[in-house]
């Protein structure tokens, strides 16, 4: 065995580890979430933004790139763009907290699975990939599958389709930062950072925040939203980089697939049948995009 087979095997175990840490984190971040559900979903977002930068910062002092958010902060591009992706992260935690808090963590797992179809969808229109007739069946499934939801529930499933959005405009849009991962996440933070802090100080000075006026639970808590946002994504961007596309492709369901067994064994959310038929659905459609995946990869590999 070559040298650089034994370098290529170890950054792929390193990659899996990196990214299995992220996704078993965030598998359950639904308990942290029920954990502030006490406390309004703009505030807990607000100290999640506010407490990840000290988290990020310190990683970028690290790496020692701390140039690289130097040169952002003088491009206007750059910042436009970072604006852009902290807008739409901001939406899909916005909604991600206010979903657990109310009870419908099952949608938000929904959400996650629907999200690569979507964002597959997504290159199509946007940037005009050829979809296989393979997708084409799983992205029809997916959208059957929500039309099934929508005439249960007399109404759009908005969690599900608001968390998809979010999170796969946010991936696309990602993409064009002209900087690393871990810069851009701490980038899009202390842009939201300004906000963040303004909203905080004007809830303390109205008496309505929770940071150190509800007891120690909360402040801890609130500091701990850093950690919880802040390390999975990093984790994340690492295993990224080290991992083929296909790889991590199929490792995002692990995440929703956790979710999915907290909300319905231990949080004990409704599961109707229609809702049972849905997410078979799905399922059936992630399969058949991973089959898709893991064929045209081979074929290439031939």
């Amino acid at each position: 065995m070559t040298t650089e087979t034994l370098t290529a095997r170890d950054s792929a175990t390193r990659g899996f580890l990196f990214g299995l840490s992220a996704y078993l984190l965030w598998g359950f971040l639904p308990f942290y979430m029920k954990a502030v559900a006490h406390i309004p979903a703009a505030e807990v977002v607000a100290h999640r933004v506010i407490w990840s930068v000290p988290v990020a910062g310190a990683l970028l002092i690290w790496m020692g790139r701390t140039a690289d958010i130097k040169l952002a902060l003088r491009s206007p591009r750059t910042l436009a763009m970072g604006g852009l992706t902290a807008a739409l992260i901001t939406v899909n935690w916005g909604v991600y907290v206010w979903a657990i808090a109310a009870d419908r963590a099952l949608e938000t797992a929904l959400g996650y699975y629907i999200n690569p179809l979507f964002s597959v969808f997504l290159g199509a229109v946007l940037l005009g990939e050829k979809l296989s007739r393979a997708q084409i069946a799983a992205i029809a499934l997916a959208v059957a599958a929500v039309a099934l939801l929508t005439w249960e529930a007399g109404g759009l499933p908005w969690v599900s389709i608001a968390l998809a959005l979010s999170w796969g405009f946010y991936a696309f849009f990602k993409k064009t930062l002209p900087i690393g991962p871990a810069q851009g996440f701490f980038l899009e933070i202390l842009v939201l950072s300004i906000p963040a802090i303004g909203y905080i100080g004007w809830l303390g000075a109205s008496g309505a925040g929770h940071f150190g006026r509800t007891g120690a639970a909360d402040i801890w808590l609130l500091l701990g939203c850093g950690l919880v946002t802040a390390v999975p994504l990093i984790l994340y961007a690492n295993g990224a980089k080290l991992l083929r596309l296909s790889t991590i492709g199929i490792m995002q369901y692990i995440a929703p697939t956790m979710i999915f067994v907290i909300a319905i064994f231990i949080f004990h959310e409704p599961f109707s049948s229609t809702r049972a038929i849905a997410f078979a659905m799905i399922w059936t459609a992630l399969a058949i995009y991973s089959w898709s995946m893991f064929f045209r990869r081979t074929e290439t590999a031939s």
